[in-house]
């Protein structure tokens, strides 16, 4: 053998030797004999007590799941017992965590390239107690000393590849979230797979349509404790590997958890679990009230009747602008209306923002109630509202949550394709475009379709300023009678319509108290009608039908027109020109309604046409409050006739006002011109030919 080989041989033997020698060193050595020296190191490092009970080890084992040539390679192997990890000291509880066994592996090769490599580490019956006081401060913080940055950073990186687990439990106290929570984890009897839960969800479908398989539910939870200061319980099912590196792999995750009156149910994946990057859920949502999850979610929703939600949540939560939640598709109900759409939810900066487009094919009337607060004190006690209505009281007191109006912004479109009321007042449908900005709301539009016509209506709250201020503008246009009262046969050949015009500001964080302040004027017309006591009972006005009963008997009167003109200062709302021009008499209604203390007064005068008799010879009287109004007749004698038009020349400017809404109505003369052009000139109404 040549000189060269002999040294290569040499050296060979020699590095052989070396590495033997590492090998039986490491196989052989009692570990445990470092065990305080390296305890007392991690401690410094973590400015905490750091300790390892019992048993450390390293052992050397062939890992055959590698496959080829590596798997003939034995890895070294560390395992270590009864590990302990304490709190910093202004804890008042000594232990933060602990497990029963850690063990982990270690690629040998990659040291060369200064690399740690860890495929997996097992952690056997791990249990935390995580804590986060008022000021922030949290244990799960670690103080490792202040950062020298002249250093230059260090050349080796470590890889762990994915976390395995055992049962275990994670105790949770926030005191900047009000949440206590203990969470258990066991495992399964027998590994469940993702689709067993998952079946043809949105969430499994997108698996596929990436090629990404899911692992098998492995573990089993169990939550309870408060949130918000509400009850918490909840269960689950996750996988039993986590993986860190892999951040495209998915991990199965389910839950049905409730707090207070709402519950979640959700089944999916979480990816990028190191960074908690992507949550994509079938998720269901059910609750007594939308406006119930501000304080678990922070979105600001309306007050509503119960609610349930089923659709596709997914998450991105590490977005540059911030994290973001789509929920996708999603069908339910509200109250017994059904609701569909898309949101979305970004928690962007200065504030979150809610954006989306939503569609209720049938909607009851009656499910908007909440909105405003005017459903009944029992519906509101169950959806947890913070005010209930006064007896007596028929405008909603219920406050508005302007406090919650500041916490995101909104821009949200609704369609109610088919407003449900009831057979004999429909209202056909709703279109609105919600805009919430640094609590500023407006509805505009907010439409309704109502009897072949439209309600036209912009709402504007500004909830910055205390008291709130609101404007509203209103404008019905084309209102059918023959549609507005289907069920009452002398309207069924009417070519009548209703038309009319109202604003009004006010201020008041309740719709009784923007009533109440508020300044305005309502200008209203309806032309080529009928009326009767039977009308009045479809309408369930019962003061109505005992002036109708009063003034004409049982008889069905036609009406001509009908004209209003009613000023609003302070919330007194009070009549310029309140008039019917019936084909007997005209009719007129004197007085004003006060918001602010819900109580009328009204005088009901008629004036006979010629020669006709009416049934009445005095005047009428309706008073008293909006819950319980009564009807009598005025002891004051009917003067003569003509006598009702004394003040005419006070109603000339109204009636000029209304002639603006006298719309055209085909080849039928419109019946209030005439009546509004005899009064605008100061003239006694006479029969309209």
């Amino acid at each position: 053998m040549s000189r060269p080989l002999r040294i290569t041989a040499w050296i060979a033997a020699i590095f052989a030797a070396l590495i033997l020698a590492l090998v039986v060193f490491i196989a052989t050595f009692d570990w445990n004999r470092v065990k305080p020296t390296l305890n007392e190191k991690v401690s410094a490092a973590l400015h905490r007590p750091f300790a390892i009970n019992g048993n450390l080890a390293v052992a050397w084992a062939r890992q055959r799941d590698e496959g080829g040539w590596r798997a003939w390679v034995p890895w070294p192997v560390f395992s270590a017992e009864d590990i302990t990890l304490g709190n910093p000291q202004w804890s008042e509880q000594p232990r933060m965590a602990g497990l029963k066994r850690i063990e982990f592996r270690l690629s040998p090769l990659p040291l060369l390239a200064q690399r740690i490599v860890i495929p997996r580490i097992d952690l056997t019956e791990p249990s935390a107690d995580l804590q986060r006081l008022k000021d922030g401060r949290a244990n799960w913080n670690f103080d490792l000393g202040p950062k020298d940055d002249k250093a230059e950073p260090s050349s080796w990186v470590l890889d762990i590849g994915a976390i395995g687990f055992d049962k275990g439990q994670v105790n949770f106290n926030d005191a900047t979230l009000d949440a206590q929570v203990r969470v258990l984890i066991d495992p399964l009897g027998k590994p469940i797979p993702f689709k067993a839960l998952a079946g043809q969800s949105e969430a499994a479908k997108a698996l596929d349509k990436q090629g990404n398989d899911t692992q098998d539910y492995a573990f089993g939870l169990k939550a309870d404790g408060r949130y918000k200061g509400l009850p918490v319980r909840g269960e689950g099912k996750i996988g039993g590997l986590l993986a860190l590196q892999d951040a495209a792999r998915p991990f199965p995750v389910q839950v049905d958890l409730t707090a207070g009156d709402t519950r979640a149910a959700a089944v999916g994946t979480l990816t990028d679990p190191r960074n908690l990057g992507a949550l994509d859920l079938h998720l269901k949502l059910s609750g007594t009230s939308l406006g119930n999850l501000y304080p678990l979610t922070g979105v600001t929703l309306p007050d509503s009747p119960p609610y349930s939600t089923d659709g596709h949540l997914v998450a991105r939560l590490h977005e540059p602008s911030g994290a973001t939640f789509h929920y996708e598709g999603f069908n339910g109900r509200i109250g017994d209306s059904d609701i569909h759409g898309d949101l979305a939810f970004a928690a962007s900066q200065p504030r979150p923002k809610l954006t989306g487009k939503l569609v209720s094919n049938q909607l009851l009337f009656a499910d908007l109630a909440p909105l405003i607060g005017a459903d009944s004190n029992a519906e509101q006690k169950a959806r947890g509202g913070a005010s209930q209505q006064p007896e007596g009281k028929v405008l909603p007191v219920e406050a508005f949550r302007t406090d919650r109006w500041r916490a995101m912004d909104a821009d949200v479109e609704f369609a109610g394709k088919r407003i449900v009321k009831s057979e004999s007042l429909p209202v056909s449908d709703l279109n609105t475009h919600v805009v919430l900005d640094d609590g500023r709301l407006s509805l505009n539009p907010l439409r309704f379709g109502v009897a072949g016509g439209q309600l036209n209506s912009q709402i504007n709250l500004n909830g910055q300023a205390a008291p709130l201020q609101g404007q509203v503008k209103l404008s019905a246009r084309g209102f059918k009678l023959k549609q507005l009262f289907p069920t009452f046969e002398p309207m069924r050949t009417s070519f009548g319509e209703l038309n009319g015009d109202a604003q009004f500001s006010g201020t008041g964080n309740s719709v009784a108290a923007l009533l109440g302040s508020s300044n305005g004027s309502l200008k209203m017309l309806v032309n080529d009608g009928a009326v009767s006591r039977d009308l009045m009972e479809i309408a369930g006005l019962n003061v109505g039908n005992y002036v109708m009963g009063k003034i004409f008997g049982d008889r069905e009167v036609k009406i001509n027109c009908a004209a209003a003109d009613i000023g609003i200062k302070d919330g007194l709302a009070s009549t310029n020109l309140f008039v019917f021009d019936t084909e007997n008499a005209a009719i007129y209604i004197d007085g004003d309604a006060n918001f602010k203390t819900e109580r009328m007064d009204f005088k009901v005068t008629p004036e006979s046409k010629g020669l006709r008799l009416l049934s009445l010879r005095s005047p009428l009287y309706v008073r008293g409050t909006f819950a319980k109004p009564n009807a009598g007749v005025q002891t004051v004698p009917l003067l003569l006739r003509g006598a009702g038009m004394v003040a005419l020349g006070a109603v000339v400017a109204p009636a000029a006002g209304l002639l603006a809404l006298v719309a055209p109505s085909g080849e039928e003369p419109n019946q209030c011109r005439p009546l509004l052009e005899q009064m605008q000139q100061g003239k006694v109404p006479k029969t309209v030919q």
